[in-house]
């Protein structure tokens, strides 16, 4: 009589060479029957390294930024009041009169004629009134650009512009011309603002770039 046959035992997954033997947590992790190495840890001096890197590479897209495009600026006085009041904070397009002429009603923020020497502030800031080629005349409390009536609703109601108690006075027998090139640059608070009426119009090559934006304090957050 013959004895029954041993069943044959099913080769299971450790016995199967297709098959990856299974691996802890701190080992290779096999695929396809390959082990694959793990990554070594970055050192301490790889990672300074990254940020050393990441930090150079912000610090330098700021100075160019601010060298080309875009630069803030504080406000020192009342001069601009009430669109502007002392201690606002404004950004200066950099690059706008590189793309187009000057407009009038610009806020523009200009390199210190040299004529003022009362004040280390470097750069200061008003709004254009007149264009090249223009004559100002000052009248009545009122300004007037080649003879007609400048309209002017960026001033509060009430405002008037004198030049009795400046340089240029600006009057019809003696109107300020403009030259080409150049432009006439007040301040809103007519009253209490050394500009044009004292140092003459304005080169165009000094204007540093236009005030578009307060950005500080916050509640004063507005476009120009």
């Amino acid at each position: 009589m013959t004895a029954p046959e041993e069943p044959t035992p099913d080769p299971g997954p450790a016995d199967d060479p297709a098959v990856a033997e299974p691996v802890g947590d701190d080992s290779p992790v096999a695929v396809g029957g390959k082990r694959r190495k793990e990554k070594a840890p970055k050192s301490a001096l790889t990672s300074a390294l990254e940020w050393v890197l990441v930090i150079g590479g912000a610090v330098l897209l700021a100075v160019i930024v601010k060298a080309v495009l875009l630069q803030a600026f504080y406000i020192p006085s009342a001069s601009m009041y009430p669109t502007l009041k002392e201690g606002d904070r404004v950004l200066v397009n950099k690059l706008s009169y590189k793309l187009h002429d000057v407009n009038r009603g610009d806020v523009v923020v200009f390199e210190r004629p040299p004529s003022e020497t009362t004040t280390a502030i470097p750069d200061l800031i008003k709004r254009v009134v007149g264009l090249p080629g223009e004559q100002v005349v000052i009248e009545n409390g009122h300004v007037y650009i080649d003879g007609q009536l400048l309209d002017e609703p960026y001033l509060p109601d009430g405002v008037t512009t004198s030049a009795d108690n400046a340089v240029l006075k600006c009057t019809r027998a003696e109107p300020c011309d403009v030259p080409e090139g150049e432009v006439w640059v007040m301040g809103d608070n007519r009253n209490d603002s050394k500009d044009s009426r004292y140092f003459g119009p304005i080169d165009e090559d000094t204007i540093v770039g236009r005030a578009f934006i307060v950005v500080w304090p916050l509640n004063r957050i507005g476009m120009l």
